[in-house]
């Protein structure tokens, strides 16, 4: 292709557009998210190759903390250096910290969002086809081979009817990918598809340095965010309410491993139980708002520390203790990207690393799997039980639970998505629009 038809390397001022309009479409959490990011980024624009996306996922996918929002702030820094890492990893989140903040305010003072649950109902719905729509794409790359597959089905396995802890199973994964690097060989870190070289890639081998110049810069970011991480917490330490939250909430930030499902249990026992921030009942309507909101879906523990905050110091108070948990969730984000990046940028032509990473994927899609059908059983059942045999535990959903709305929305989301080719946008535009009819007019 001659070289004056190739795009010109996005700006970051060209950039910007982008990463907002990804954060405020970042419903349905991280397997949705991140299919979100791989066809803004990957397929249409074709800034970052599918191979240094699936480096950089796996990596964050050994973190604590949201793996899609470390993503998008890994991805902007490949781009744009701090600037970009911070510009794609707050625009992912503030969004959704917004309307989470509006929600909970909305519930603490009202007590009950019905107008706002039938317009996010739909939404829901196609957020499991989105899901579905990551598990192909994902797939489809990162599956080469019998012991891809297999890798990927133990995954799965061990997910859904063993419990395996999903740190366990990542590091499991990594570890045989180490030991047969040649096993995984092009799973998603092979050559990229046919055609020319994303721009990101043409721009570092026309650059090799480039990578590596950015490198201090990013340590002396992460430096600054431990320490703006820290701060707060020790400033705070036995300051009433306010201290509490700025430990217990910094606490959550390194054993976040697996994402929010992997850690709310505890979340959910330690705030109802220990320190009575709120009740079952409002965990529970926490975590629903969390689901149908854009962003990350760990912004459920902004819910938490409002109404922390909001039983002293009402509604400033709420969102002064809401602020405090987001700065002490997403700042250690900020310090693991900008500390451990510039190391994995190195791995790429280490073999066996990068078949530890390639196994890593192929684990993923067995994640995102056990993800979907986690997903499709409380979308459209309104019960579900877990059966258990010994050692395997599963769960099932009650037939007669059937929600007919919920599952006509899935299959509309479908047809808009993968028949009609809608596109994500008025995909999720139809759907919610429907779910809100079906919700507030018929009842």
């Amino acid at each position: 292709m001659d070289m004056r038809e190739t795009p010109a390397f996005p700006t970051l001022r060209d950039a910007a557009p982008v990463w907002w309009r990804i954060g405020f479409l970042s419903f349905g959490g991280p397997a949705a998210q991140i299919a979100l990011m791989h066809r803004e980024i990957v397929e249409e624009r074709r800034w970052i190759s599918d191979a240094r996306f699936l480096h950089a996922l796996n990596f964050c996918m050994l973190l604590p903390g949201p793996e899609a929002q470390q993503l998008a702030t890994y991805l902007g820094w490949l781009m744009h250096g701090v600037k970009g890492g911070l510009l794609a990893g707050l625009a992912f989140i503030l969004p959704g910290v917004a309307v989470m903040l509006a929600l909970t305010m909305l519930y603490a003072t009202v007590g009950h969002v019905p107008l706002v649950a039938a317009l996010f109902f739909g939404l829901k719905c196609a957020v499991l086809v989105l899901v579905v729509e990551a598990l192909v794409r994902v797939a489809r790359r990162a599956l080469k081979g019998g012991i891809a597959w297999g890798m990927a089905l133990a995954a799965f396995v061990a997910l859904f009817a063993f419990s395996v802890p999903f740190p366990v199973v990542v590091l499991l994964a990594g570890l045989v990918g180490y030991a047969m690097p040649h096993a995984f060989a092009g799973g998603g870190h092979g050559t990229a598809k046919e055609g020319p070289p994303a721009l990101l890639d043409a721009l570092i081998a026309a650059d090799p340095g480039r990578i590596p110049a950015m490198a201090a810069t990013a340590r002396r970011a992460g430096l600054v965010a431990v320490a703006l991480w820290v701060w707060p917490v020790a400033m705070l330490m036995g300051a009433g309410t306010f201290g509490d939250i700025a430990w217990f909430f910094s606490k959550m930030a390194v054993v976040t491993f697996g994402g929010a499902y992997a850690v709310l249990a505890y979340v959910a026992q330690e705030a109802v139980e220990y320190y009575r921030w709120l009740t079952a009942a409002d965990m529970l309507a926490g975590l629903g708002l969390a689901e149908t909101t854009p962003g990350p879906l760990i912004l459920v523990l902004q819910f938490v520390g409002f109404l922390a905050a909001f039983r002293e110091g009402g509604i400033a108070g709420g969102t002064a203790g809401a602020a405090l948990t987001v700065w002490v969730t997403f700042a250690p984000c900020f310090a693991f990207i900008f500390l451990g990046a510039p190391f994995v940028e190195t791995l790429h032509a280490n073999p066996r690393l990068k078949g530890a990473l390639a196994g890593v994927t192929a684990a993923v899609v067995g994640v995102i799997a056990n993800l979907a059908l986690w997903f499709a059983l409380r979308v459209i059942f309104a019960r579900v039980e877990t059966l258990a045999f010994g050692p395997i535990a599963f769960d099932v959903p009650d037939p007669a639970s059937l929600q007919w709305d919920a599952a006509a929305l899935a299959v509309l989301a479908a047809v808009c998505l993968f028949g009609l080719k809608l596109g994500v946008v008025r995909t999720l535009a139809a759907t919610s629009a429907a779910g809100f009819v079906l919700r507030m007019v018929l009842g």
